[in-house]
């Protein structure tokens, strides 16, 4: 669980006192969520590290002046968006579109928890199911459901509007929902049978 608490303090320490410990403190409890989350950009771990590296370094070089940030731990993440965007538009040519938003479906939980096999092989079915999302989404979704950022925190880094957020993680989650019943009947008619609900722990 996240401890927003905890990163705002060390956050000032850091811009207020120069605290070094602070820094690393920060650098440390952060850093491997905003690697995973560069990762979904540029699809290349070391570069993503370097990003990251290179983004808290910034933040300790300008320290002084950012102690009026209320949420650091967005503003790492947007940080990072924005490097990582200039990563692809210095070495690529894709694009991050945000995709349109019309309708939304209704969030059902069906959590059931079931054999502890049987869970490891639902959340290996729906890794793979994550994985052909479209790349927003992904993000979305894997913001939200493994970060526990609320919609507002992930609009704000992917500076489109909560209402697109919650629109994009519903549509998210009833694909899911299609993709891993659809091979959850597979598995079941080759006498191999994963749990009974198609998104355990969501």
């Amino acid at each position: 669980m996240k401890s927003k608490t905890n990163t705002s303090v060390l956050w000032q320490q850091l811009c207020l006192r120069d605290d070094l410990k602070a820094f690393e403190a920060l650098f440390y409890a952060l850093n491997n969520r905003l690697v995973k989350f560069c990762v979904f950009y540029i699809h290349n771990k070391e570069a993503a590290e370097e990003i990251v590296s290179d983004v808290f370094v910034k933040c300790w070089e300008n320290r002084s002046n950012l102690a009026g940030i209320e949420n650091p731990e967005t503003y790492l993440f947007v940080a990072v968006k924005n490097q990582s965007l200039n990563y692809l538009k210095k070495f690529s040519h894709i694009h991050v579109v945000p995709v349109d938003s019309s309708d939304s479906v209704q969030l059902i939980n069906t959590y059931d928890p079931e054999k502890e096999l049987e869970r490891k092989e639902l959340h290996f079915m729906l890794d793979q199911a994550i994985a052909t999302l479209p790349k927003q989404a992904c993000i979305i979704f894997k913001l939200i459901k493994e970060d526990g950022m609320k919609y507002k925190e992930v609009a704000e880094i992917l500076n489109i509007s909560p209402r697109t957020v919650q629109t994009q993680l519903f549509r998210a989650i009833k694909k899911l929902s299609l993709i891993v019943s659809a091979q959850s009947a597979t598995s079941k008619s080759a006498g191999n049978s994963p749990a009974n609900s198609p998104l355990i722990g969501l």
